[in-house]
């Protein structure tokens, strides 16, 4: 617990303290996923101050434009998305753990960012198309 307590809030730095807080053998993964994630969400803000993970939002939209976290909890480095991401790359994600909005990579496996990044494109996608059948009724 104290180790979450010491991570700064905020942009860039909180997410370069989280990644030095992991293990030595996975930050390089992380710092990847971070990557790719950045790649395919240009523009949108990073953070830490929700659950203390990486997250990645836009502004205006609901669930304080939150539409992607990454962490790592031995022995997983896990993405977590917009529902239904996940249900939508079922055939995709077969063969790693899942859960509603979680895909779980193993921290010895090779780890796909064209995958990651096609995650992160459909959980933007599902936020924005949510905002946008709201805005219509």
């Amino acid at each position: 617990m104290a180790k979450k307590a010491s991570l700064k809030r905020g942009g860039a730095s909180g997410v370069d303290e989280y990644i030095a807080k992991m293990p030595k053998e996975v930050q390089a993964k992380l710092r990847e996923i971070r990557a790719a994630i950045r790649a395919a969400a240009p523009g949108a803000r990073e953070r830490t101050d929700y659950f203390q993970w990486p997250g990645y939002s836009y502004e205006g939209y609901d669930y304080d434009g939150m539409f992607v976290w990454f962490s790592f909890k031995k022995p997983y480095m896990r993405l977590h998305v917009r529902p239904p991401v996940i249900e939508n790359h079922r055939k995709e994600l077969a063969g790693f753990a899942t859960t509603k909005a979680i895909v779980s990579f193993t921290a010895d496996s090779a780890i796909s960012m064209a995958l990651v990044k096609k995650l992160v494109k459909a959980s933007v996608k599902v936020m924005k198309d949510k905002a946008k059948k709201e805005t219509e009724r």
